[in-house]
């Protein structure tokens, strides 16, 4: 099997799944029950999280648990707006983001918001004067992703975070569940107020993830109840989700390390592989995330060569899984300025740190042959 749809959810480590099997097995008592096997249980989720702040160079009581991505996102975008909405109901975001922040922000202006989507460069990145010349009065919000999911573009986070501190009452809000482990991103003094990380796409576990909200944050939490994450996320903790959520951390950070070059060497070989082709159109900017490459081959149908590729054990993809069962055009395409021909006709390679030269290799060969072979069907 050749897996390359590493964007979408990666496949858990074996010691990520040790470490769940074990906690759900040895700790399953609530954490918040009063007796002993419960006090034990909130023992292990304290340590957890002070394991988890400490790899991120937080503080624990800056660090959310919660299920994912998505939740994070929607926690963040409307648990600020709801709170500061009599401050102002002003937000900025991009005009390609995940639709958990996209759609989260048209959920908004049904409720009375004002949200500004920034447009793009052909690269997918955005105009820092667009971004100053945005911020207003009521502004209370900036939601911008580090990483695109579909091509790649990384965002200048840290000159965003620069002018953001300049607006004491302005929040930033960061989805990185594309970027950790790939591409550095410091939390603290970054002028980022909240942060979205996802246990999936790091080896870890689905259903866990990280909302990082920075020391005396407040948002209106969805989530009513036991007001367990200090009340930002009630209900029963994940505890065994957050255990392994650490070690998916821990191991991530590790590999960037030690294998962020070799990420970044594949992706080169990859892009010359598929310059190689001469139908193929590369989408993702030289410049762009190491684990990441969108590319476009115009008269084909996505959903068609995809299943070719899968009759050969090999997987990518089109767009985000989120939202690759809708047939049309890639918005994030779009928004870059590509014609609805390129859009709807884009493919997603994403790599892990456990993908080979020779998956590359064998990727570009298959792909060159569901190619030629989609064409003689059409013909």
């Amino acid at each position: 099997m050749i897996y390359l749809d590493n964007s979408a959810t990666t496949i858990p480590d074996p010691s990520v799944m040790k470490s769940f099997e074990q906690a759900s097995t040895q700790y399953f008592a609530n954490p918040s029950s009063i007796h002993q096997l419960g006090g034990h249980s909130e023992h292990l989720l304290t340590k957890a999280k002070n394991q988890v702040a400490s790899i991120l160079d937080v503080t624990p009581s800056e660090v959310i648990f919660t299920s994912g991505g998505t939740e994070g996102n929607n926690t963040a975008i409307k648990g600020i707006a709801l709170e500061h909405r009599k401050r102002g109901k002003h937000i900025i975001t991009t005009e390609i983001e995940h639709p958990s922040v996209y759609d989260a922000c048209k959920s908004l202006e049904d409720l009375g918001f004002e949200v500004t989507y920034l447009p793009v460069n052909k690269n997918g990145v955005i105009s820092i004067e667009d971004l100053e010349a945005a911020i207003r009065k009521d502004t209370i919000l900036i939601s911008i992703m580090h990483v695109n999911n579909e091509i790649g573009t990384i965002q200048p986070i840290e000159k965003i975070g620069e002018i953001c501190k300049q607006f004491p009452k302005l929040f930033l809000h960061v989805d990185h569940v594309q970027g950790f482990g790939k591409v550095p991103l410091e939390l603290r003094n970054s002028g980022i107020d909240l942060c979205t990380l996802s246990g999936h796409k790091i080896h870890g576990l689905k259903g866990t993830g990280i909302l990082y909200i920075r020391q005396g944050g407040n948002l209106f939490p969805l989530f009513h109840g036991g007001n367990q994450e200090q009340s930002f996320r009630s209900g029963t903790e994940n505890l065994a989700g957050a255990v392994s959520l650490g070690k998916a951390l821990r191991l991530i950070k590790e590999k960037e390390q030690t294998q962020g070059t070799e990420l970044k060497s594949l992706q080169a070989i990859l892009r010359e592989k598929l310059t190689e082709i001469d139908e193929v159109q590369i989408n993702t900017p030289p410049e762009a995330a190491p684990h990441i490459m969108n590319f476009s081959v115009p008269g084909t149908k996505p959903e068609v060569i995809i299943h070719m590729l899968g009759e050969q054990e090999v997987y990518i993809s089109t767009k985000s899984a989120c939202s690759s069962k809708q047939k049309e055009e890639s918005r994030i395409l779009l928004a870059c300025g590509y014609s609805k021909e390129r859009a709807s006709s884009a493919y997603r390679v994403s790599m892990s740190y456990s993908t080979t030269e020779e998956d590359i290799l064998q990727f570009a060969d298959y792909l060159q042959q569901a190619i030629n072979q989609f064409r003689k069907v059409m013909e």
